[in-house]
């Protein structure tokens, strides 16, 4: 996998070996950032954050503060070696947490993201209980996005999640870029 824009642009990001996660692919991760506005200044907050690719691919875009949130204490320390060796450190953290620990104690730390990006394990129901804990932990500033990757027979079954609202949906592949917007 590779940084397929800004400054780290064209650098490999690091998987560890035996790794059997499903990465966010180059192609939908380029789509993803070109949907939305510029994250340049802004604040990042990838859960199930896996190899890092998008938390990092937000850094190298110019993200004030990307915030990478991985519950496997080796992948976890893998995305430091790799925010180390692009040179993103200084604008990036990793939380070596559950999603939903996570959501608990920064909402409790009074924390607020531009950009919510959500990728959880694929046909496990846990889309719709992570935007509704997004929602009341009130961690998506105003106009903020939320985007779920998910299956592209996977989703939710309403429009509007706690004042969040389902503004766009994109299909690549199997793959499905729902972008949720904070009202």
């Amino acid at each position: 996998m590779r940084i397929i824009g800004g400054e780290a642009r064209g650098r490999i990001i690091r998987i560890p070996k035996g790794c059997r996660l499903r990465p966010t692919s180059d192609m939908v991760r380029e789509a993803l950032f070109n949907i939305l506005p510029p994250v340049t200044g802004g604040s990042f907050l990838d859960l199930f954050a896996g190899c890092g690719t998008v938390g990092l691919e937000a850094a190298s875009r110019g993200a004030a503060r990307s915030l990478l949130v991985e519950k496997d204490p080796l992948l976890a320390k893998a995305i430091r070696a790799s925010a180390e060796g692009l040179g993103l450190a200084g604008r990036t953290e990793v939380m070596a947490a559950e999603a939903e620990r996570a959501i608990l104690l920064l909402s409790a730390r009074g924390e607020r993201f531009d950009f919510v990006f959500i990728d959880p394990p694929y046909e496990r129901g846990l889309i719709e209980p992570t935007l509704e804990r997004i929602a009341s932990g009130n961690l998506l500033a105003q106009a903020g996005f939320a985007i779920v990757q998910h299956a592209a027979g996977e989703g939710v079954q309403t429009d509007s999640i706690g004042g969040i609202v389902l503004r766009d949906q994109r299909r690549y592949g199997n793959t499905l870029l729902s972008f949720w917007q904070g009202a």
